[in-house]
């Protein structure tokens, strides 16, 4: 995403002009959450300039849509039940984990429900549309999508790779065991499969099988030549958490050795953030196309009582997805609640981020944890129309200067604190595109990379403006 090459600032003195681009995609916010008591959440961005959300309601007895023009608006959205489950047979018990699609000029939304006499004879099924809007339009039952085992079977999610499209679902195969495994299949329609699918995980690992063996909703997203299927794992108490089956868009996606699984999760509960059971997501993009943005639902709690499908309380969480430099995304930690954090990106060493390491502010690359490089940007502790800078993964602590040093330490409630760890946002020095942080209580004086450590320091030079600038990613 950035362009231009590096020129290593060793000494404080920067090597030439080169310079970062203004990120192809830069810093986007929202405020969680999205959406309260709705769990399993689709959103979908449309070409009529709205977003689409549905989700699985607590009752488990119908499907709603919101729509807005902005993902944070749809926190506010008036919402509609398009649909009711029936009083008898079939679609009649747990309607779950509803999404919406539009597919050559119709919407579609894909859902699990069980019998009315049978409520765990959950199968997937399917609903059409053919209004422009389908908040208003009239939908009307295409029926179960037939599968070749008739099984416990759920989540079904559509995408299009090179022009074939695919369905993907989650399904238990009593040959292999209890729990849930990953299906794909070609489709012919968007309600009908053709071949014979074929299984691409089974929950084998440890992350995968507590509390019951679950590998389920699929969600697709491609970048670079790739396809990566994210999945939920584990009971959906705390343990639930995410991981991801990779496989070359350019592969035969039908082949099951063509897709490889991550060791471990790649999305978990995080006691810092006060976040837990992380999952069932999905994918949209922001409003202005260039950010990616994982939806799913967690809880604010750890502890449950009695079956988790029985709390109401998962609810709609969104927050931006980045890019690793080996081409596969990384969804870092659950954020805290309220305003998600944003990533500061080096003008003119490209590659590195602000970031903390053993408390030490500094820029670097490559950065692992990720939510080492986030912050939230919060009203200044010393007020005044200041901001300050608070770490992601360690929520209480922020950037403050020691001594003229940026560290990353908890805010002790003291004066001296709120007024070192303030700052006032101007117009990157160097590009005003960017952003330079001066120092509430040193006017004057600026955040600045110096050997790649963070300094408050007084700026004379185009150099060490350009060491002062930096890009929200």
């Amino acid at each position: 995403m950035i362009a231009g090459s590096a020129g290593a600032t060793v000494s404080g003195v920067w090597a030439g002009s080169a310079h970062a681009a203004v990120p192809a995609s830069p810093g986007v916010t929202y405020t969680n959450t999205i959406a309260e008591q709705r769990a399993d959440p689709h959103i979908w961005k449309h070409t009529d300039g709205f977003y689409y959300f549905t989700a699985t309601v607590p009752a488990y007895d119908r499907i709603v849509l919101r729509r807005a023009t902005t993902i944070q608006g749809l926190a506010s959205a008036a919402e509609t039940t398009i649909w009711t489950k029936h009083s008898s047979g079939e679609m009649g018990a747990h309607i779950w984990a509803p999404e919406i699609h539009f597919i050559d000029g119709k919407w579609y939304i894909y859902f699990a429900a069980g019998a009315a006499n049978d409520i765990w004879k959950i199968r997937p099924y399917v609903l059409e549309c053919t209004a422009a809007n389908p908040i208003t339009g009239a939908w009307t039952e295409k029926g179960r999508i037939a599968l070749p085992m008739d099984t416990f079977s759920l989540d079904a999610t559509t995408f299009v790779v090179n022009g074939t499209r695919y369905l993907s679902w989650a399904q238990n195969d009593p040959a292999v065991g209890s729990g849930t495994n990953l299906y794909i299949a070609r489709m012919s329609s968007p309600w009908t499969i053709t071949g014979t699918p074929v299984r691409i995980s089974t929950p084998t690992a440890s992350w995968e099988t507590i509390g019951h063996r679950v590998n389920e909703g699929p969600a697709v997203i491609q970048r670079g030549g790739k396809v990566f299927m994210t999945f939920s794992a584990s009971a959906t108490d705390a343990n639930y958490c995410m991981g991801i089956l990779t496989a070359s868009a350019s592969a035969d996606l039908m082949n099951a050795s063509s897709w490889t699984k991550t060791a471990a999760p790649v999305f978990a509960s995080n006691a810092a953030t006060s976040q837990y059971g992380p999952g069932h997501n999905q994918f949209t993009v922001s409003e202005d196309g260039r950010s990616d943005i994982l939806v799913y639902h967690d809880r604010g709690y750890k502890d449950i009582s009695g079956d988790p499908l029985n709390d109401p309380n998962r609810r709609t969480r969104v927050q931006k997805i980045y890019w690793k430099a080996d081409g596969t995304p990384d969804f870092g930690i659950p954020v805290a609640d309220g305003l998600t954090p944003i990533r500061l990106s080096s003008y003119n060493v490209p590659d590195r981020f602000i970031r903390h390491w053993e408390y030490r502010a500094r820029i670097e690359a490559n950065v692992s944890p990720l939510a080492d490089s986030q912050f939230r940007t919060v009203t200044g502790l010393a007020g005044s129309g200041t901001l300050s800078l608070e770490s992601a993964n360690f929520p209480g602590y922020y950037l403050r200067h020691r001594n003229f040093e940026v560290w990353v330490e908890k805010n002790d409630g003291t004066a001296q604190f709120r007024s070192d760890a303030s700052f006032t946002a101007r117009a990157g020095l160097a590009d005003p595109a960017g952003v330079s942080y001066e120092s509430y209580n040193f006017p004057g004086r600026y955040i600045r990379h110096y050997n790649y450590l963070l300094h408050i320091q007084a700026l004379s030079t185009a150099n060490d403006r350009a060491d002062a600038t930096f890009y929200t990613q």
